[in-house]
């Protein structure tokens, strides 16, 4: 896929893309930023409370990790996963 391809998936693909591409390839690296980035990412989707019990419960992060291709917080990923796809053309 080029950019422009990329671009034009939904939050919802590109998470969904983006994470298994990660897993099947061993790429915890990207799994660790994704992990990192999801607190501001939800603190800019409105989600601000749910920022710091973020950032002292692993498990919560896990989980939205797996979850965090829909609504506000996948819009607010999206640059995440657009820059790793372009990065990874055969995810």
């Amino acid at each position: 896929m080029d950019e422009r391809e990329i671009e034009s998936l939904s939050a919802r693909e590109l998470h969904d893309r983006a994470v298994r591409y990660a897993v099947r390839h061993g790429d915890f690296g990207f799994l660790w930023d994704l992990l990192k980035v999801i607190p501001a990412a939800e603190a800019a989707s409105g989600k601000a409370d749910e920022t710091t019990n973020d950032l002292t419960r692993v498990s919560a992060l896990l989980s939205d990790a797996m979850a965090a291709g829909e609504g506000h917080l996948g819009d607010a990923l999206r640059p995440v996963y657009v820059e790793y796809l372009s990065k990874h053309p055969d995810a």
